[in-house]
């Protein structure tokens, strides 16, 4: 059974102009009558002009408007499908937790952890195929970003959107990230299921390591990312991209904040993941994509869809040839036509 599809219907407005031509034709007739009136009388037209056709300007006319409604046709793109094919995906469901904790605006690894981080997880979304990805951004507290999905425009757009005023509560609730995470996996159909925590580790809670170890039981696979540096890094507090101060304590001290990734591998063991360092993008990008490809990846989403085949150089055609036939046709009449009288033309 022959299936149909049409690409740009938008195009099918074109078809409006057809009757405006026909109004702009049938005024520009009443107008030339009324000229030729004023000129000279009926029979005396026929004697100046005797080779003049009534019929081959409305043929002209018809020839125009069906090249012009067969262009558009063109334009809409007909598409025709007869047999169907199976598509499968298979992949991971990728969650990004996303620590955007005041701690992330350190500039020890530049240009921020923060900037670093949407660096890297972009760039491990432009190495994705068929994974889903979800996005959680977390601080004092977790919150959806973006749920499960194949869109990784969209993934990409949110994920550019993070920034540390986003959660009013501050700390790195990396248990709370874990937590959420889980209710991302909601479909029992999903694939193996993977969380990437991207944090400098530091301020967690005691717990997050035991909610690591429940999430694996889940069939959750951490993987932890650090962003920053052991020797750390101070907290430039800016207004419109000017530096205002620096972060201090209750003490007046300024804050020196470091990387904690002793809490990020351990978190990392309790859920069978694996600890990246995330000062050398490329190298992190890689060595995630190698766990990824070592992951048994299991078949979420198969579709029937037809095999679509474009039906538009038809009606290209078509408009063609209409179009050579209105330039060849003459206003004038055809003398062997005109010998047959078929028309009855006096």
């Amino acid at each position: 059974m022959d299936i149909y599809f049409l690409e740009e219907k938008i195009y099918f407005m074109l078809l409006v102009s057809i009757p405006v031509l026909l109004l702009v034709y049938f005024a520009n007739v009443f107008w030339k009558k009324r000229t030729q009136a004023k000129f000279a009388e009926v029979d005396l037209l026929k004697q100046l002009t005797p080779n003049t056709s009534r019929f081959k300007p409305v043929l002209k006319f018809v020839l125009a408007a069906l090249a012009l409604a067969a262009l558009a046709v063109a334009l809409v793109n007909p598409k025709m499908g007869t047999k169907f094919k199976k598509i499968k995906r298979e992949g991971v469901d990728l969650v990004f937790a996303i620590d955007v904790s005041k701690s992330m605006l350190a500039e020890d690894i530049a240009p921020n952890r923060l900037k670093k981080s949407q660096q890297l997880v972009s760039q491990i979304i432009n190495q994705l195929t068929g994974d889903r990805i979800g996005i959680i951004a977390y601080a004092g507290s977790a919150f959806p970003q973006l749920p499960i999905t194949t869109d990784y425009g969209s993934g990409k757009l949110f994920l550019q959107a993070l920034n540390t005023d986003m959660v009013s509560s501050q700390g790195t609730a990396i248990t709370d990230a874990i937590d959420l995470a889980k209710t991302f996996y909601n479909d029992v159909e999903q694939t193996n299921r993977v969380l990437v925590l991207v944090s400098d580790g530091e301020d967690h809670s005691d717990d997050a390591v035991a909610a690591a170890a429940d999430a694996s039981k889940e069939g959750i696979r951490i993987i932890t990312i650090g962003v920053g540096t052991e020797k750390g890094g101070v907290i430039p507090i800016k207004r419109n991209g000017i530096l205002q101060h620096y972060k201090k304590d209750k003490k007046g001290e300024t804050v020196i904040t470091k990387l904690n990734s002793a809490t990020l591998k351990d978190i990392a063991k309790s859920a069978k993941g694996a600890y990246i360092d995330g000062a050398n993008t490329a190298n992190a990008v890689d060595q995630l994509t190698n766990l990824l490809s070592g992951f048994e990846k299991s078949e979420f989403e198969a579709k029937q869809v037809a095999d679509f085949k474009d039906q538009f150089q038809w009606f290209l055609g078509a408009a063609l040839l209409f179009l050579l036939l209105d330039i060849l046709v003459l206003e004038r009449r055809t003398l062997w036509v005109q010998k047959l009288n078929i028309f009855k033309e006096q």
